[in-house]
């Protein structure tokens, strides 16, 4: 029996999955709501396709959710799937993750495996989680089993991503390794066992470096194409291929993934007074989040085209997710960009499909269809509409 601590959008996949291999799962959950909804076979995530049938297949029966960590002490595994989020300053809070490696230390025993899944900086289990799990339970690595397998799931595809993605798992030690590969290929079918934890964690971060860094030369050179006069769809369609794959621009890079794992690095860089190793990673994280400022521009750019007083047009962003078909806010650059509109003191909507008119007013912010308004920006395309304009200004203005 597995038991998974934390069944949000990451953890309750996996869980339904290893119901779904035939092993039986204890999946504890500090929301008591959404244990009882999956006791019921109801699925508290249904933007998550896939998801609803194994929920109603297992839930209460294979899969049984609780509220209590104690309820999962007869587990053998524990694999810990909760929040990291950072602050200000882009620090990790390990709070929340402390609090479930110190309850799961509580009732852990003798020969039990537990694995870390959520995205934390390199050394992390090797250091904090294998201190908590041995101040709570009394016990030494080696008399129970430590590994990590970082999460590398999209929301909305995270079956399909399990059953079909490379995984890969690395334990603290060469035991904890081996034993952790033997738990998860009963259920993962493409799993990789790498060296050590350390080199798994820093597989999964690296990840989020790789996409920042390119979205933010995407940002850099969508800017020297409009400067020079080149349409840059055009020249990345032909600039792609085999051995060159420019990504496309955005309003900046949202998400809990991608805006946070870059900082993991820079951050211990920083503690080892290793500036210039993570020069090129701060860089892309001002690109990217600076594209808010041009976007803003370009948008009061386009209003000086419409042939009323500033401060009377109309302007409406669409779309305030930070990916397109997410209802998610978390580092949203679109929602960012509306806000900054908002405090320059413009006449300033937002509409989404995802959220209702009273979601959006939840939020501080005024709805509007966009036919009503004067001048429309389209987040996740990238343009610009002027009411009564025949022309989608992108590039020109």
């Amino acid at each position: 029996m597995i038991a998974v601590v934390g069944l949000g959008k990451a953890g309750l996949p996996i869980a339904a999955t290893i119901a779904e291999s035939g092993i039986r799962v204890i999946g504890v959950d500090v929301d008591a709501k959404r244990c009882e909804m999956i006791n019921q076979g109801v699925n508290p995530i249904p933007e998550e396709e896939g998801l609803d049938e194994l929920v109603r297949k297992h839930g209460g029966k294979s899969l049984v959710a609780t509220s209590n960590y104690e309820d999962a002490e007869r587990c053998k595994a524990y694999i810990i799937i909760v929040p990291l989020y950072v602050d200000e300053a882009h620090n990790p809070d390990f709070k929340i993750l402390e609090s479930a490696f110190r309850s799961v230390g509580r009732i852990l025993n003798e020969g039990d495996i537990v694995v870390l899944e959520t995205t934390v900086p390199p050394m992390t289990t090797e250091s904090l989680a294998k201190k908590w799990l041995e101040e709570e339970s009394g016990l030494k690595l080696g008399e129970f089993y430590l590994a990590y397998s970082p999460e590398r799931i999209m929301t909305g595809y995270s079956l399909s991503r399990l059953r079909e993605f490379p995984k890969v798992i690395g334990g603290v030690d060469e035991e904890s390794g081996r034993r952790a590969y033997e738990l998860y290929k009963k259920f993962v079918p493409n799993l990789h066992l790498v060296s050590n934890a350390r080199t798994a964690e820093f597989i999964k971060v690296i990840e989020g470096c790789y996409r920042d860094v390119n979205v933010a030369l995407a940002n850099e050179l969508y800017k020297i194409a409009e400067e020079l006069g080149i349409d840059f769809y055009e020249a990345r369609r032909f600039a792609n291929h085999e051995y060159c794959h420019i990504h496309l621009p955005s309003t900046g890079v949202g998400g809990h993934c991608i805006p946070v794992y870059p900082w993991f690095l820079i951050k211990e860089m920083e503690r080892r007074e290793k500036f210039s190793n993570a020069k090129l990673l701060k860089v892309a994280r001002e690109v990217n989040d600076e594209m808010v400022g041009y976007w803003a521009e370009k948008i009061v750019l386009g209003c000086m085209a419409v042939n009323k007083p500033l401060n009377e047009i109309k302007i409406c962003i669409k779309g305030i997710t930070f990916r397109n078909g997410v209802k998610e806010l978390y580092h949203s650059r679109n929602l960012a960009l509306a806000r900054l509109l908002m405090d320059k003191g413009l006449n300033v909507f937002v509409y989404d499909d995802l959220f209702t008119e009273e979601e959006v007013e939840e939020l501080g912010l005024r709805w509007m269809e966009p036919d009503r308004a004067d001048v429309v920006f389209d987040c996740f395309s990238l343009r610009l509409t002027l009411k009564d304009h025949n022309e989608m200004l992108i590039q020109k203005f």
